[in-house]
């Protein structure tokens, strides 16, 4: 074990050194584990980051919640034949509430775009989502300042908006925008609530950060008319009782819905599953690009390293015809010429990974990233088996070598 544990050491030592002699060669043939690697540890970042930033989303709006629309999300369904259903009407959610007995809360929802202005500042085409006051409990909604709107707000249509943290930082700034007032397509509104960040870029417009919440009454006084359908969102007392409220709403909704037990439903009730299968179709895709992306870099790479390999076994052919002569074993041959482009690979690895981790960090200000263990783990994994895998053929032809011919080499 001693005698093993030495030989590795001389042989590492040797690697150094011949490291060390070919400092510019070093740098060049690492260029292509650097930039494998850091490809590597970025996508890893990427995706972790926006898978975090994507459930934080999801689970903001209320993981257990169901969708009650005319429309089915994510579905191969006869658009013609969803079009043509009755609309989702605010009668039928105020007997719908009556009658459902599972849920832990539900409310109706309707969405509409307009300008949002303070000042001198405005946004374009912000989400607007009208609702009633029970919305709220629907959600996983934290507040940074201020309320949700209340009861009597709601039922009245009263000029009342609750803020998105993005929406209130490109509004007011630095400023306090409670009681503030902002103008919605010209229309003067009181900010009552301003929310936490809670969402992510990942869900686009639907991520509550860039949304203003006011009472659906409001929605259909200004902006939509009473027979535009909406959307009943149902949060279920726990996962567990998901199916059950789903089963439950079914039900309800075709009685209010005045159907018959031979006719089909013409509504859905659709879930976030839907969404989480659609996110991690697109994630899927990104994935399978950077890995070939990265499998490219890396093969490059591993090229370079084994072709500087078997120019560094032919330079020190003399080297190894001594060695051999004065008893060193083809595996030990072998492997100082294996650590030595492990060794390189490693070293380019780490310059890599520190390189992706600054780079995370710019990106992260545009888009989520988040630096895992399992990142730094992967990363250093890969560069250690491309350079085992890359000297393989080099050490191979350096530990077969005849030690007579290789003391003739000139």
């Amino acid at each position: 074990m001693r005698h093993h544990l030495f030989e590795w050491k001389e042989g590492l030592l040797i690697s150094l050194a011949a490291i060390r002699a070919n400092k510019a060669r070093s740098i060049l043939t690492m260029l292509g584990i650097v930039i494998g690697i850091c490809s590597v540890a970025l996508m890893a970042t990427a995706i972790n980051g926006i898978d975090k930033a994507f459930v934080n989303g999801i689970s903001a709006l209320g993981a257990n919640n169901l969708y009650i629309d005319k429309w089915a999300w994510f579905t191969d369904d006869d658009f013609f034949l969803m079009r043509n259903r009755k609309n989702v009407t605010l009668d039928q959610y105020e007997r719908f509430a009556k009658l459902a007995k599972l849920p832990l809360a539900m409310a109706p929802t309707i969405l509409t775009m307009h300008k949002v202005l303070r000042g001198e500042n405005y946004i374009e085409g912000t989400l607007m989502t009208g609702t009633t006051d029970g919305y709220v409990r629907t959600t996983n909604f934290n507040f940074a300042r201020g309320r949700f709107f209340s009861a009597l707000e709601s039922s009245g249509a009263r000029n009342v908006a609750v803020l998105g943290s993005e929406v209130a930082v490109h509004l007011f700034e630095k400023q306090d925008p409670l009681s503030q007032e902002v103008k919605i397509d010209g229309i003067p509104f009181r900010v009552v609530g301003v929310l936490e960040k809670q969402g992510s870029n990942m869900l686009g417009n639907f991520n509550p950060d860039n949304q203003v919440y006011i009472p659906i009454g409001t929605v259909f006084k200004y902006f939509r008319r009473n027979r535009d359908t909406v959307t009943i969102v149902v949060r279920a007392r726990s996962t567990e009782l998901t199916e059950a409220t789903k089963e439950e709403a079914i039900g309800m909704m075709r009685r209010v819905r005045g159907l018959l037990y031979d006719e089909k439903d013409d509504f859905s009730v659709n879930t976030q599953e839907g969404l989480t299968t659609e996110y991690n179709k697109v994630v899927g895709v990104i994935k399978l690009v950077g890995l070939f992306i990265t499998g490219l870099s890396l093969l490059v790479g591993a090229i370079g390293i084994m072709n500087i390999m078997f120019v560094s076994v032919k330079e020190r052919t003399k080297e190894i015809g001594i060695r051999k002569a004065i008893g060193a074993k083809r595996r030990t041959i072998m492997g100082q010429f294996l650590t030595e482009a492990a060794v390189i690979c490693l070293m380019g690895g780490l310059v890599g990974l520190l390189l992706a981790v600054a780079l995370s960090m710019v990106i992260n200000k545009f888009l989520p990233t988040s630096v895992q263990m399992n990142t730094i783990v992967l990363a250093i994994s890969i560069s250690l088996l491309t350079g085992i895998v890359s000297g393989l053929a080099p050490a191979w032809t350096a530990a077969k070598m005849d030690p007579v011919e290789a003391l003739r080499y000139e």
